[in-house]
């Protein structure tokens, strides 16, 4: 009698353990399912287009001062969205002589915003991306017993989160980035560096001892 009541108490607390185990996503293979996810975010500022093409001291400070509280840095894009279409440089070279401040260049490319810009002015467009891996840490999947030969549903987490807060521009993180160059000295220095570098046998080996020593 004592064995049946205790059969029937490990009966449920083994579906129990089971269900659990069977918690959280199922990865059979090397390359983790905690992945980063990489996210944009628009932030725009209208200015008066006149002011810029007159070279208005106060307008250009007031831009300064929204990059500087923005803390502009790489990877971050700035573009100029003109609703008139006019192509003006004038108020691009305004615009990209504040922005050279920051140590950055103005984008080509302008990202499509919510609402009306007013007539006469300019929207100043700042793209900026964030990489995370959502759901991690994440212990749902327990790691005893498995009987999905999966690997742990927090497998990946530490290194990809780690790659998605190191990642200057995340951006990078979905398309990489483009070679802009194509030097093939650049290539070939670090074999060229190997190939002359003294063969360390023709110094013999050395020799340590351990008299003398504190």
């Amino acid at each position: 009698m004592r064995r049946l009541v205790t059969l029937a108490l490990a009966g449920p607390a083994l579906g129990m353990a089971l269900a659990l185990g069977g918690c959280g996503p199922v990865n059979r293979g090397l390359e983790s399912v905690n992945q980063p996810v990489v996210s944009r975010t628009d932030y725009v500022l209208d200015v008066s287009a006149d002011a810029l093409r007159n070279g208005t001291a106060a307008e250009a400070d007031r831009i300064d001062a929204w990059f500087e509280a923005m803390h502009l840095g790489y990877g971050d894009r700035v573009a100029v969205d003109d609703p008139a279409r006019s192509g003006d440089e004038g108020v691009r070279d305004a615009v990209a002589t504040v922005l050279a401040r920051h140590g950055l260049l103005l984008s080509d490319s302008t990202p499509v915003t919510a609402g009306e810009i007013a007539p006469g002015m300019v929207r100043l467009v700042v793209s900026r991306s964030t990489a995370a891996v959502p759901d991690c840490p994440n212990w749902r999947r327990s790691a005893q017993p498995e009987l999905a030969q999966s690997s742990m549903s927090n497998y990946g987490c530490a290194t990809n989160s780690n790659l998605a807060a190191m990642v200057a521009n995340p951006e990078d993180l979905v398309r990489g980035a483009a070679v802009e160059t194509n030097d093939p000295r650049s290539v070939t220095k670090a074999i060229r560096a190997y190939r002359d570098a003294p063969s360390t046998s023709t110094q013999g080996l050395r020799v340590e001892s351990t008299k003398g020593g504190q």
